[in-house]
């Protein structure tokens, strides 16, 4: 059966320098990365779904590719706050982490929205980014009954106030957090939008490499134009 030490020495087996060379210039701690493709993340994760302690062991390893696989294969809705918690604490320096793997999680437990709503308020800023990931995560999962309008839309303002105050990755998920409300919640389409046309173009330092800070306005416009404002996804994980 598999454990956590079988499953590591098969992600260094796996992993490959360019891959880690690339995750590293998207900003992830290099010195914890084996460069596992996310290909071969997924034929992995087949195998070993739904062991949610072996999932835990995973994360605690720190290693990216790892914690990333952890995500895969965990339950977020038998997850604690508290877990969840120190998972989100955990992922510094590991951006896949703190806005995929964490916020995955976060939107399937019924605690999600709290936590991101604690998140949003830290001052560290890959817990920060994890607040905003998850909270936009509701918006593209959850049925516009089950939120909070009133609450969104003062976390517009709240957006349009403070996104040029926080560093790097608070300031990106923000910007999508004003896009996923422009995309997803058809009531506050146009608050959204206002919101989108007040903040601009954002500027966020991106390493080295050719991604670009989406233009909320311009990205509201597209799903608008496809006419796909409102329909919500089935699920986060990708």
């Amino acid at each position: 059966m598999a454990n956590a030490k079988s499953i590591l020495a098969e992600l260094k087996k796996k992993g490959k320098e360019k891959t880690r060379e690339i995750y590293a210039r998207h900003g992830m701690d290099a010195a914890r990365v084996y460069g596992v493709s996310v290909a071969d993340l997924k034929t992995i994760a087949k195998t070993i779904r739904g062991q949610q302690t072996l999932a835990y062991e995973l994360y605690d390893t720190k290693i990216m590719d790892a914690m990333y696989l952890a995500g895969m294969i965990a339950d977020g809705s038998q997850m604690t706050p508290k877990q969840l918690d120190a998972w989100a604490e955990g992922a510094g320096g590991m951006q896949m982490i703190s806005e995929y793997t964490v916020p995955w999680l976060a939107v399937e437990n019924a605690a999600g929205r709290e936590l991101a709503l604690q998140w949003m308020k830290s001052k560290k800023e890959h817990v920060a980014a994890s607040g905003w990931c998850t909270y936009a995560g509701l918006l593209a999962t959850k049925p516009d009954s089950e939120l909070d309008l009133k609450e969104i839309e003062e976390l517009l303002k709240t957006v349009v106030k403070r996104i040029g105050e926080v560093n790097g990755r608070a300031r990106y998920t923000m910007n999508l957090f004003v896009i996923s409300v422009g995309g997803y919640i058809k009531p506050l389409s146009k608050q959204a939008k206002a919101a989108a046309q007040e903040i601009g173009e954002v500027s966020v330092d991106m390493g080295d490499t050719a991604c670009k800070v989406p233009v909320a306005t311009a990205s509201i416009a597209k799903i608008e134009s496809m006419g796909r404002v409102g329909k919500k996804r089935k699920t986060m994980r990708c």
